[in-house]
């Protein structure tokens, strides 16, 4: 069973009470930044209902009659119904947070190899006109369930078209069948060809519907709750798919409604071209006049923020969700991380469409991070000064954006790290593999340096989701067989 022994674990996979203990290292992200909290050895973890209760030494947790004793000084017994479940092997840490992603694109992956964003997606929207509500849905559960194997407990999706019969419902659906913690966005296009946008008059909607649908979804689904496993934000598509006049109205609505706003910003030269062109301003000061800059605010990639933009930003607090991958596939340039982190913006990753990255991977998008702002940093040197600004991020901030970065940026003050009180959301990797082989003396700079590879356990809000690496919620091989089916329909209708 990889290394991971369970006591009475297949007996129910409900019990509301687990203990997780004789962990080989623990990992609880419970430090800031820049300081990081201590790696716990042979430790444990008691997880009540949907919450963590403890944290501690499983030398602690008395042998006989499996009592602990809770941080206010109680002893608590586990009930008999209690699960048991023993990582004498493994890294423990909190679950991976996904703060951008397009679920729909996981049906149209490795087409337009060669193009840059603009002439991907006048390659791709054609295509994406033949979404259905089923489309919509299957797709949603192929790439949570993707991105949930490589540790993913929380993500953000950015669903921006919506042709034929196709609901932001349809993605809320999946994630509640699959059970993972999703903050669902309604995005949109208005702004067509005719009017100077990018995509097709047929791809967009009107203003009205789309304003009428984002008030409807919010009333209906958003929980502002501690550990609420569903929430919406507003998330008008680009500069160059949506009018001012949506974004203005979207911003106002969801401040209406305590709810976040997202968006692509900065992401290629060719929008910051379009943004000087039909407005007059960069990305960043197009923003700030369309009332989109604020701590409810998060943006996809921010590739070409300026230093003035980026303290900008900083002082008022606004997210980014960094996505490398995609950067990088569409040849979109190398965001400036180091400079954003240093000026207290808030960033996380975001493993971004999964056409314009081609996987749903988090621990394989964290490396991706950390290298390619090594990358960068060797540029800077070769022309510029010994004394050059270091762009450089570590393993373990690299992890940091996974988790705490991630939930910063998606305004949860309930995820990205274990310590009493907060969701329990927890991963675990079984480090006794071929791929983490000499790596033992820094288990956590292994999960990043190393070969990427899935999960072996996962647990959402005190559930358990991934057991020996297999999802213990969706049986996978039938919604793949029809996923590929609806893909090979897609693209051979375009």
């Amino acid at each position: 069973m990889s290394g991971l022994l369970l006591i009475g674990f297949f007996v129910s996979m409900t019990s509301k009470v687990f203990l997780l203990t004789d962990i080989y290292v623990l990992a609880t992200m419970q430090g800031t930044r820049t300081a990081p909290a201590p790696l716990l050895h042979n430790a444990a973890v008691l997880v009540k209902d949907n919450a963590i209760a403890w944290v501690g030494a499983a030398r602690d947790v008395q042998r006989e009659g499996l009592h602990v004793r809770l941080p206010n000084g109680e002893a608590y017994t586990l009930p008999s119904s209690a699960h048991v479940l023993r990582f004498p092997h493994h890294i423990v840490l909190p679950g991976l947070v996904n703060t951008h992603h397009h679920l729909f694109q996981t049906l149209t992956r490795c087409l337009a190899q060669d193009s840059g964003l603009f002439r991907w997606l006048k390659t791709l929207y054609p295509i994406w006109l033949g979404l259905t509500s089923e489309a919509i849905y299957t797709s949603a559960l192929v790439g949570l369930a993707e991105l949930m194997l490589s540790g993913c407990t929380t993500a953000s999706d950015h669903l921006y078209i919506f042709p034929n019969d196709c609901t932001l419902d349809d993605e809320i659906r999946a994630a509640r069948a699959i059970g993972i913690r999703f903050h669902a966005t309604r995005g949109s296009m208005s702004l067509g060809e005719s009017q100077g946008g990018l995509p097709p008059d047929k791809a967009v909607e009107r203003e009205d519907h789309i304003l009428r649908d984002a008030q409807r979804v919010i009333e209906q689904y958003h929980d502002p709750a501690r550990h609420a496993m569903l929430r919406i934000a507003l998330a008008p598509c680009s500069p160059f798919s949506v009018t001012p006049d949506l974004m203005r109205e979207s911003a106002r609505m969801a401040r209406h409604y305590g709810v976040m706003l997202h968006t692509h910003l900065a992401e290629t030269r060719d929008e910051e071209a379009f943004c000087l062109a039909r407005f007059g301003v960069r990305p960043l000061e197009y923003a700030e006049q369309v009332e989109w800059l604020g701590s409810d605010v998060w943006y996809a990639h921010g590739v070409h923020f300026s230093r003035a933009d980026v303290q900008r930003m900083g002082a008022c607090g606004c997210g980014v969700a960094h996505c490398p991958s995609s950067n990088m596939r569409l040849a979109s340039g190398i965001a400036p991380v180091r400079l954003m982190l240093n000026a207290g913006v808030k960033v996380g990753l975001g493993v971004d469409g999964s056409a314009s990255n081609d996987g749903n991977h988090m621990l394989l998008e964290a490396r991706q991070a950390l290298l390619l702002q090594r990358v960068m940093d060797e540029s800077f040197a070769l022309h510029g000064s010994e004394a050059h600004e270091s762009t450089a991020i570590s393993a373990y901030e690299t992890l940091w954006l996974a988790t705490r970065g991630g939930a910063a940026v998606l305004g949860r003050d309930d995820i990205g790290q274990i310590a009493p009180g907060y969701s329990a959301d927890l991963i675990a990797f079984d480090l006794h593999r071929v791929e983490y082989a000499g790596a033992l003396h820094d288990p956590l700079a292994a999960l990043v340096f190393c070969a990427p590879r899935g999960v072996d356990f996962s647990m959402i809000n005190g559930r358990v989701v991934v057991q020996e690496g297999q999802l213990t919620t969706l049986d996978l091989p039938p919604v793949i067989e029809r996923h590929n089916q609806i893909s090979k329909q897609l693209v051979s209708r375009a």
